[in-house]
């Protein structure tokens, strides 16, 4: 995958906001930014699943999820390494599992959630193909929404789609789909058919790279591999339908939750997801074919009413539970981004839209101007001139360097020209980091990106104390509707969120023209 506005950087390594170490798989999909990436280049490695994508990354220490379905007792302690102990799958997983935490943020710790999954799991693995089979599950202390599963047992979900669903059945639906491509053994299949794909295509790159007959295979041979992930998912998908209806759960909530992610791809960035290839949309496509296939094998239970949804235990499970970023990647309040571990905050102008990311903070404005913040670390004997001198910025143009002060901090900014794009840098020294704005615009708009530059790095500057201890998390909030209680009026209660009410409507799955039925219980955020 390419990094996009990521290859703005050449030579020096980009560093992450927080001290907990992160992916780099984000793509930017907008045009300006591939061009960007010709500018100022560097490339990230293709991934082609999800264990090689995370081969390269440094274990979490974040503590982990102590839940899972473990059944039978035992002379020995019953944990769930003791009896996955025997089974070469669990080998694969075993070496992925810190990865994995690396990747989404660690595990994320509530007892009260953690018990909740681990009662759902336990229903469904007593009734599935294998009931002899063991399972854990992670709680991903993620903003992403995602789930999957590793051979051996080894689940993960996000509280990023904890917080989306809408009772135990939809996210019994998630689990049981993940628990099937754990007996089905598609984890082992996959790897086997990536291994396959990966040496004929380097037999057809290397051997055959001008025969334009052997390029057409492999493009073929990449269709029958995607095919192949497709036709899993179906099985998958029929799986998990056949687990919750046989633990007693509403089948069609995989329909139904199918139906939420696809209204959520469409306001993905209200949920300040740091990567949307880390997303459940990456693998998990939504289509409406898909979901209609969902439905016809929930009729296998009945019609639409039977089985159980048990959303008041669920909304109870979730109240309390932390929403969008954490502290330690920082958080988004509208325009103005603020890092209280770092100590510093800044202000997007009127129009964009700030994306907070594994890599950087990404703000997108109209015209396709967009701006890319982020830190490294800079020895107090290199001066800001020698640093922006120094070759990470392609196409810079020396006699641009400029020396200024932003507050009281010292600051460099210099332009740049790429393709069809021209870019302005600021680099602002805090102690022994320094931090990076880049602002990008086609040349084709009239307008020079300086003045939009300078308004972004002048907004710099360190948070106050009061201001440090003032900034809480978002949390998600389940609330009792009243009398006279509106979509407006309880969507007016959530903090911190841009577009409230659609919002609010996205995470209680309200559709058109839906009501507020007073004493029912809605999912807000607040602090």
């Amino acid at each position: 995958m390419t990094r996009g506005i990521a290859g703005v950087i050449r030579g020096a390594a980009s560093a992450r906001l927080d001290a907990g170490g992160g992916s780099a798989l984000k793509r930017w999909q907008r045009p300006m930014l591939r061009a960007a990436a010709s500018l100022l280049a560097l490339s990230a490695a293709g991934c082609t699943s999800i264990e090689k994508s995370l081969d390269d990354l440094t274990p979490n220490a974040g503590s982990e999820v102590r839940t899972g379905y473990l059944p039978g007792p035992s002379r020995q302690p019953v944990t769930f390494e003791n009896i996955q102990a025997a089974d070469p799958q669990s080998s694969i997983a075993r070496s992925q599992h810190p990865k994995i935490l690396a990747a989404y943020g660690g595990a994320y710790s509530d007892p009260k959630l953690e018990q909740a999954l681990a009662g759902i799991v336990g229903k469904l693995a007593t009734v599935s193909d294998d009931p002899a089979r063991a399972y854990r599950i992670t709680i991903l202390n993620s903003p992403n929404v995602n789930a999957f599963a590793l051979p051996g047992g080894y689940l993960y979900i996000t509280r990023g789609l904890l917080a989306l669903a809408n009772d135990s059945a939809e996210v019994a639906a998630v689990i049981g789909h993940e628990m099937g491509h754990v007996t089905a053994n598609h984890g082992i299949e996959r790897q086997k058919r990536e291994e396959a794909a990966e040496i004929a295509g380097r037999v057809v790159s290397e051997v055959l790279a001008s025969d334009a007959a052997g390029q057409a295979a492999l493009a073929r041979g990449r269709l029958s591999l995607a095919s192949f992930s497709r036709q899993q998912e179906l099985q998958a998908d029929v799986l998990g339908i056949r687990h919750i209806g046989r633990a007693g759960y509403d089948p069609y909530a995989a329909a139904r939750f199918l139906e939420a992610m696809e209204d959520y791809s469409h306001i993905r960035n209200a949920f300040q997801a740091q990567d949307a290839s880390l997303d459940f949309l990456a693998s998990h496509p939504a289509a409406p074919q898909r979901i209609e296939l969902a439905r016809q094998h929930a009729r296998n239970f009945g019609a639409p009413g039977v089985g159980e949804a048990d959303r008041d235990r669920y909304l109870a499970g979730i109240d309390g539970m932390l929403f969008g970023d954490s502290a330690v990647e920082g958080y988004v309040r509208g325009r103005r981004f603020y890092h209280p571990g770092l100590g510093i905050t800044f202000e997007v102008p009127d129009g964009f839209v700030i994306d907070n990311t594994a890599e950087a903070v990404l703000a997108t404005g109209p015209g396709d101007m967009a701006i890319r913040f982020d830190g490294v670390a800079l020895p107090a004997t290199t001066s800001l001139i020698d640093y922006v001198n120094s070759g990470w910025i392609g196409g810079l143009d020396p006699t641009s360097i400029r020396r200024e002060k932003i507050g009281n901090l010292d600051a460099v900014s210099a332009r740049a020209r790429g393709g069809e794009y021209a870019f302005d840098v600021t680099v602002i020294r805090v102690g022994g980091q320094v931090y990076r704005f880049l602002t990008a615009l086609p040349l084709s708009l009239a307008t020079s990106p300086v003045s939009v530059a300078n308004r972004v790095a002048g907004s710099f500057r360190r948070l106050t104390e009061a201001e440090t201890a003032a900034l809480k998390p978002l949390r998600i909030r389940i609330v009792t509707a009243s009398a006279g209680d509106t979509i407006q009026t309880l969507s007016n209660r959530m903090v911190g969120i841009d577009r409230k009410a659609e919002m609010f409507k996205l995470l209680n799955a309200l559709g058109t023209g839906a009501v507020i039925k007073p004493g029912a219980k809605y999912k807000i955020v607040a602090e």
